[in-house]
């Protein structure tokens, strides 16, 4: 499956942005979905998942309150990012896994990436 995020920008502190992730194959619904992002010179990390029909969301500490992961019946996943702040700024990437039943948070777990979108907050 191919994964193509859009949606990154610039955008002032305490603005927002939404993330689209579209994925090229119907079975997506049969994929657990995550976003993660990279800062420069940090690791990868773990912002939101979603389970296979949505009912369940996990988030990063960081985000909690904030950030908003979706998932439309067809074949894309979003992420609703509030109240941005300059600690958000990153490349960020959404992932599928199609062997989970739970969401997980190691991205060594997902097997498919999009190409990435970069978001940054000015202050």
């Amino acid at each position: 499956v191919q994964l193509q995020a859009f949606g990154g920008g610039m955008v002032q502190a305490g603005g927002c942005l939404r993330l689209s992730c579209a994925a090229s194959e119907r079975t997506f619904r049969r994929y657990v979905m995550g976003w993660f992002r990279q800062a420069p010179g940090k690791e990868r990390e773990f912002v939101a998942g979603i389970s296979k029909n949505g009912g369940i969301r996990d988030y990063a500490d960081s985000v909690k309150g904030r950030f908003t992961i979706s998932r439309d019946a067809k074949n894309t996943v979003y992420l609703q990012m509030n109240s941005l702040e300059g600690e958000d700024t990153a490349v960020y990437y959404c992932a599928a896994d199609p062997d989970a039943d739970s969401i997980g948070s190691y991205s060594a777990i997902y097997e498919y990436w999009g190409q990435g979108t970069l978001v940054t907050v000015s202050s």
